[in-house]
């Protein structure tokens, strides 16, 4: 420690080193007693030494505190500006920290009550399998549809969990938003024959986007038409240029829950009352959809349907 203090104040001793060269230079020029520089000499040398015992201390003291320190209050000694503005830095450096921590805290946290919930979700299609196979009754449709569930939960973890990561991983390339939303509902034909859904697909747009993202936000918007729609529902598709609108007359959504659909976790009344839901889908489908410049928005009325219309957002 002792070369770091004459590393921080070796400028001052060879100040203090060509200084007194100087005098003794000049009392030899000018032929002046040299025992009054003796003298002089001792006096500040002794002085000299004297600061450097009190300035090495609390260097040292100094250099302990920076190397141990937790608290910010410990370095409320530091007192010269140069101190303060240090101080100033390892307290945004601290406070930058912890926001990152907690934000890592508040993720993982997440990320527990997710992995617990879509398990929960899991659980109902594997049960309904189980009780099928138990009681010899597989049923090829019910089955195909109980694989559908799995699937499609399985597909919004894993997207959830790569969009959390990377939020740009898009390619965007020319679309046909009808023939993606075509190919979603001959995915989910099985539900819509089992339930007695007709399905109307209305128009085209051609949509420069990235189809893998595109076909996920349709894929949930359709599958919740599809999971709260009544027996002999329908569902209408109207796809114009600039424009999405899907339609069902199904069970509708609660007006106060209206403002918080697109939060992530909220399931709202009907997802606590049919156990069909993950909180998960609709608040993707909003980050996802923000990401590509579209707007999402929703008008429900209960026992009277759900309306959900993209657009391009306005700029």
């Amino acid at each position: 420690m002792i070369r770091q203090f004459f590393k921080e104040y070796g400028i001052w001793y060879l100040t203090y080193a060509i200084l007194t060269i100087s005098f003794f230079l000049t009392f030899m020029l000018f032929h002046l007693p040299i025992a009054y520089f003796k003298v002089s000499f001792s006096v500040n040398i002794t002085i000299l030494i004297f600061i450097t015992i009190w300035q090495y201390y609390k260097f040292k003291r100094k250099q302990l505190i920076l190397q141990q320190f937790i608290y910010v209050k410990e370095l409320n000694d530091f007192h010269l500006p140069s101190e303060q503005a240090f101080k100033a830095i390892i307290c945004q450096q601290k406070e930058t920290h912890a926001s990152e921590l907690l934000k890592l805290q508040t993720q993982m946290e997440n990320i527990q009550n997710l992995i617990k919930m879509w398990s929960h979700q899991m659980k109902v299609p594997l049960s309904a399998l189980s009780l099928m196979a138990q009681t010899d009754q597989l049923d090829p449709k019910e089955v195909e549809q109980q694989l559908n569930r799995l699937q499609n939960y399985l597909d919004t973890l894993l997207n959830y969990l790569k969009f959390s990561q990377n939020k740009d991983d898009f390619r965007f390339e020319k679309l046909s938003v009808k023939n993606i939303a075509t190919s979603i509902i001959k995915k989910y034909r099985i539900p819509c024959l089992l339930n007695h859904l007709s399905v109307e697909v209305t128009g085209d747009w051609e949509l420069k986007s990235d189809k893998k993202w595109v076909t996920f936000a349709l894929t949930q918007i359709i599958d919740n038409a599809i999971k709260y729609s009544k027996d002999n529902g329908k569902i209408i598709i109207r796809i114009s240029q600039a424009s999405i609108e899907i339609s069902d007359d199904g069970i509708g959504i609660l007006e106060e829950d209206l403002p918080r659909i697109f939060e992530e976790g909220f399931t709202g009344f009907n997802g606590h009352e049919h156990q069909k839901a993950t909180g998960l889908g609709l608040y993707m489908t909003k980050q996802v959809l923000d990401s590509l410049n579209l707007d999402i928005t929703i008008h429900s009325q209960i026992d009277q349907g759900t309306q959900v219309f993209i657009t391009p957002k306005k700029r």
